[in-house]
């Protein structure tokens, strides 16, 4: 018998391709306008860069900013189509080269820029916070751009001591909740708050002294009949002319810090006489006035300070720590899936929340319903 032939030897195998980045889901602005620009799209994935974490979002936090970059009335987001977003919270999934203070399935939370409303997103690890222990997804989402500006406007800006008043303008909305709480770790701190009637309830059980509704008094008229005075300071996210009477309800080294233009948003859409407006009525003074009155007025713009890293450090690890105290805890109106992103905007600008609005990429997972006897 002749012996079989020898088999020829294997071709080696081709090394595997590199496998492309997953795919993942994002909420992305299309253009300026209403509720139907922001829309669900797939976006390829990329590995972090040095000195980056890619972090699985699990829940992201909607705030006044994104109402007005819709519009086009926010400067800090570039230009559509773009991914809006400025905090989330979630899972550490890989680390860039040189990142040595995360590791992969570290718990942590957000703060950019833009950019956070996705399934996964690449940051400078620098930009990411660990979330304290016992600490949900959806509340790590609620705290730092809420919770960062109203520690910042009422102790770095009015330096808020005991016995003094504060009035919080939009008092049941994410800043206002979280200055209320942050008001009540210093003694004897009378806050006077507004917000539609409906919510007052709310308001006084979480501390507010003197809930006002403002859609059917005037809130100036209703404060100088508690406190003739005025008030120590004041919270002002609204401009215009509210400005105007924000200084003027000011005790003599009373102080009114604005951080927002809330009074822009009239509708779904940029309402051109609504923007003049409020520019018309802007508030304006000099130095010398100032001198005159022995008031401060102060503006605040978290967008602006995303490069201050070790400030931003500091403030959230003092917040960390009331939050480990007991101290303060986000409270969330409502969580709605990224498909939904319309209806969430709309509570929001709608001002029928309390507390945060919250997105999540996927919609929460119903508990299966007990069979009923």
């Amino acid at each position: 018998m002749s012996a079989e032939p020898a088999p020829a030897p294997a071709a080696p195998e081709p090394a595997p391709a590199p496998e492309p980045p997953a795919e993942h889901r994002a909420l992305v602005l299309t253009g300026f306008g209403g509720y139907d620009k922001v829309k669900v799209q797939a976006r390829r994935g990329a590995e972090p860069r040095p000195g980056e974490v890619s972090v699985t979002v699990r829940a992201c936090g909607l705030n006044f900013a994104d109402l007005m970059a819709r519009q086009g009335l926010y400067d800090r987001l570039p230009p559509p189509p773009v991914c809006p977003g400025m905090e989330c919270a979630g899972t550490v999934r890989a680390l860039g080269d040189g990142v040595r203070d995360r590791q992969v399935g570290d718990k942590v939370m957000v703060l950019a820029r833009s950019g956070l409303w996705q399934e996964v997103v690449n940051v400078p690890a620098s930009h990411t916070f660990p979330m304290p222990e016992g600490m949900s997804f959806e509340e790590a989402a609620a705290l730092l751009v809420n919770y960062i500006t109203a520690y910042m406007i009422l102790f770095d800006f009015g330096n808020l001591r005991p016995n003094q008043s504060v009035l919080i303008h939009m008092a049941a909305g994410g800043v206002g909740i979280a200055a209320i709480q942050l008001c009540k770790t210093v003694e004897n701190v009378t806050i006077f708050g507004t917000a539609s009637a409906s919510k007052h309830e709310y308001l006084k059980e979480s501390g507010v002294a003197h809930p006002i509704d403002y859609r059917t008094m005037d809130y100036a008229e209703e404060v100088r009949k508690i406190s003739p005075k005025g008030v120590d300071i004041v919270l002002d996210p609204l401009g215009g002319s509210d400005t105007s009477k924000a200084f003027n309800l000011l005790k003599p080294m009373g102080k009114v810090i604005t951080y927002g233009v809330a009074n822009l948003l009239t509708g779904q859409k940029k309402n051109l006489m609504a923007m003049a407006k409020t520019w018309w009525n802007q508030f304006s003074i000099t130095a010398l006035q100032l001198l005159h009155q022995n008031k401060a007025v102060c503006g605040y713009h978290l967008g602006y300070l995303d490069e201050e890293v070790e400030l931003l450090r500091s403030v959230v690890a003092k917040l960390v720590n009331l939050y480990s105290q007991g101290k303060i805890k986000p409270k969330i109106d409502s969580v709605w899936p990224f498909d939904q992103v319309a209806e969430a905007m709309k509570q929001m600008q709608e001002k029928k929340n309390v507390g945060k609005v919250i997105l999540v990429p996927e919609a929460p997972k119903e508990e299966p319903k007990k069979a009923e006897n």
